[in-house]
């Protein structure tokens, strides 16, 4: 095979599969629309619960570590240090 022939096999390969590609995602893009559209037709959109302003506002809970978790993690960090010179 001459370099030419090579060159043009490749780009009719590369061609090829850009089209392969490129009609999969069209079909996988028709596919998941039209499962979209039955989903909707079979089960339609239910309105979420609204949030009532009287209702009490939750506080994140303190995420504060006791004191003997603090010792243990200033013990670790002592040692790696220690060991790191």
């Amino acid at each position: 095979m001459t370099p030419s022939e090579l060159l043009l096999e490749g780009v009719e390969l590369m061609l090829f599969g850009m089209g392969f590609v490129f009609t999969f995602l069209v079909l996988l893009v028709a596919v998941v629309s039209a499962m979209s559209r039955l989903i909707n037709l079979f089960a339609p959109h239910t309105p979420a619960p609204a949030i009532s302003a009287a209702a009490p506002s939750i506080k994140p809970a303190s995420h504060e570590p006791d004191a003997e978790v603090l010792a243990a993690i200033q013990s670790a960090i002592h040692q790696h240090r220690a060991r790191r010179g």
